[in-house]
């Protein structure tokens, strides 16, 4: 197992670098390199997963702070609506969701139409015009939030990975988006993993994260996000589209495959 170590540092660090940018922690698609590559077993790979947004948020973070990314509410109305989302999650995927067959067929189900619809935005885009920011109310803000937390909680994600994405395409910038949702995606993780902690204490199995694996794969994210967050502005918007597209959809189609074999 000594290739962990080095293994898991450029698996977070090559992730975060491409995800960053556009709002998300890379967790989403990390998830399947630990189920396949690292052997984490169920449940545990959430709670590690959440691990790594802990360790990694940080570094993209701090970069959109000193750029003054994160002013304004749009971050706090994430929080707020994710962060009670997240413990439910989590509660369902300990005691309703906990065989690996299921969980396949759940990453299915949100990789795939994740994918396409950010490959088809992307290649095809709406010739109608995107609604105004102003119409996304806080209430309505705050219930899409709270949707998505549960989906983060169950799948370990934090639930930056689907914000991003819809916000963007209720017509917010990515500029505006991506400093947001990687914030609702650190609370909602750090209260995710903590939540999972605790489950693990009363519940059966592998609950618990796998500690150093997901601090192994954070350090590397940490210093990934960093990057991304730096060279967003430089990076192609429509490329890196694209390419989160094409990996979900690909990694959507695999699991797919295994669970229906």
């Amino acid at each position: 197992m000594d290739w962990t170590v080095p293994g898991g540092l450029v698996a977070g660090l090559l992730i975060a670098t491409v995800t960053a940018p556009v709002g998300v922690s890379g967790a989403v698609f990390l998830l399947p390199v630990q189920l396949s590559v690292f052997g984490v077993p169920n449940p545990a790979v959430t709670p590690t997963n959440l691990l790594f947004n802990v360790v990694a948020g940080p570094g993209a973070l701090w970069r959109y702070r000193h750029d003054g990314a994160l002013r304004g509410g749009l971050a706090r109305r994430l929080v707020l609506g994710t962060l009670p989302g997240v413990t439910l999650g989590a509660a369902l995927r300990v005691f309703a969701l906990p065989g690996p067959d299921v969980f396949r067929l759940l990453i299915a189900a949100l990789l795939l139409p994740l994918g396409l619809w950010l490959c088809l935005r992307t290649l095809a885009p709406s010739r109608h015009r995107p609604l105004p920011a102003d119409k996304l109310t806080p209430r309505a803000l705050t219930g899409l939030a709270l949707a998505v937390g549960v989906v983060g909680g169950i799948y370990g994600i934090g639930g930056g990975s689907l914000l991003g994405p819809i916000l963007v395409g209720r017509g917010l910038p990515v500029a505006r988006v991506a400093p947001a949702a990687l914030a609702a995606t650190f609370v909602t993780s750090l209260v995710g993993a903590g939540t999972y902690v605790l489950l693990s204490l009363v519940s059966p199995g592998d609950v618990a994260p796998d500690w150093w694996l997901g601090l192994v794969c954070g350090t590397g994210g940490l210093i990934g996000g960093y990057l991304g967050a730096r060279f967003q502005s430089h990076l192609p918007e429509r490329v890196l589209r694209l390419l989160l597209g094409a990996l979900a959809t690909a990694l959507g189609t695999l699991y797919a495959v295994q669970t229906l074999t």
